[in-house]
């Protein structure tokens, strides 16, 4: 799609998205160097910890240490707050621990890390400095989100991410194609914004016919699970009030599966990873058998079908889950909001009172 050809995008700033992209390599360069200090310093093993959103996001790094790490490599995922009642026996204060909050201040997170940091444990977080969870943390270890203009998804809290996962992976041999990735990702923020162009007829379509639907079921695997409940519990739970169901498409055959039938929308992600194999099974399910629901209730989103020219085929696992947000959470959800008529930052309960 030529660099210069406008095609709308419903609320979206298409010159302050690459705007942001662009601050936000070099944001990247600071996850890079916080991720070269913990390495020469050392560490016994790698914690990343979320809450709600936060946890989803992280899933896809968890994902990718385990897949390109070493054996010897201890990388956890941990719930704030269950961390909060229950801590880690492997955590120690030769551990290193990256954590997000965009208000800043999120009250598991900023618990655990004032524990944390009270047991000498290194806490890195990707929020403003000045909030008290950046203020616990210390501007040395606090790294803020490039300006924002109100355009994107979580790709660029992926993208973050991975710049220090990633780095920690290369110092230990286990990524040594880093730098290129880097390069080849740097102006990837055109791509996304092309890919948004391509999918935004299909997104006011989907909206328009599921959007009001009672329940919806949303299947995925691999490097694209976490979006997959990010999207269901974050956006259409949290801010659409819409009842759906997330699950992997390794446990789909194991309960979920009777629940299909007419007039229960299915979206089934397939990922670009080894894990393909299990969705692929999924997607046989839908299609063949014979108490299925009609064709017009499936929805198959492959991440696959979107092209990111100059992209070696070896890091397309890594910015699926970046596709699939762009995808889902950004352009999806802002179509079902404009169906439902229900504003996506109108909470119920959420940040309405302490609870």
């Amino acid at each position: 799609m030529a660099e210069t050809e406008k095609i709308e995008i419903m609320n979206f700033d298409q010159d302050g998205y690459l705007e942001d992209g662009r601050n936000l390599v070099e944001t990247g360069k600071l996850m890079r160097d916080l991720a070269d200090k913990v390495a020469d310093e050392g560490y016994d093993a790698v914690f990343l910890m979320g809450v709600g959103g936060t946890w989803d996001e992280l899933m896809q790094l968890e994902y990718l240490m385990n897949k390109f790490g070493d054996r010897d490599l201890e990388v956890y995922l941990i719930h704030a707050a269950e961390w909060n009642v229950s801590g880690h026996k492997r955590m120690t204060s030769n551990s290193v621990v990256l954590t997000a909050s965009e208000s800043g201040t999120t009250p598991e997170v900023l618990e655990a890390v004032k524990k944390m940091k009270d047991m000498g444990v290194r806490v890195i977080a990707m929020t403003s400095p000045d909030g008290p969870i950046g203020q616990a943390v210390g501007a040395d270890m606090c790294v803020k989100m490039a300006s924002d203009h109100g355009a994107g998804g979580c790709e660029k809290g992926y993208y973050l991410a991975d710049c220090f996962g990633l780095c920690l992976l290369n110092r230990r041999g286990c990524f040594p194609k880093y730098d290129l990735f880097i390069e080849q990702t740097k102006n990837i923020w055109k791509d996304m914004l092309d890919i948004r162009k391509k999918f935004e007829p299909t997104a006011e379509e989907l909206a328009k016919k599921y959007a009001l639907a009672p329940y919806t079921m949303f299947i995925g695997s691999g490097a694209l699970w976490g979006e997959t409940i990010l999207f269901s519990m974050c956006i259409l739970e949290e801010m659409q009030w819409k009842r759906t169901r997330y699950i992997s498409s390794a446990d789909f055959f194991h309960g979920t599966l009777e629940l299909v039938e007419e007039g229960v929308p299915v979206f089934l992600f397939k990922g670009e990873d080894e894990k393909r194999k299990l969705d692929e099974r999924v997607e046989a399910f839908l299609t063949n058998n014979v108490h299925r629901t009609g064709d017009e209730d499936i929805v198959i989103i492959d991440t696959a079908e979107y092209a990111i020219p100059g992209l070696d085929p070896e890091f397309r696992v890594i910015v699926s889950p970046w596709i699939l947000t762009v995808l889902m959470t950004d352009r999806l959800g802002r179509y079902y909001e404009t169906v439902t008529k229900h504003n996506l930052k109108y909470r119920r309960y959420y940040h309405q009172f302490d609870y």
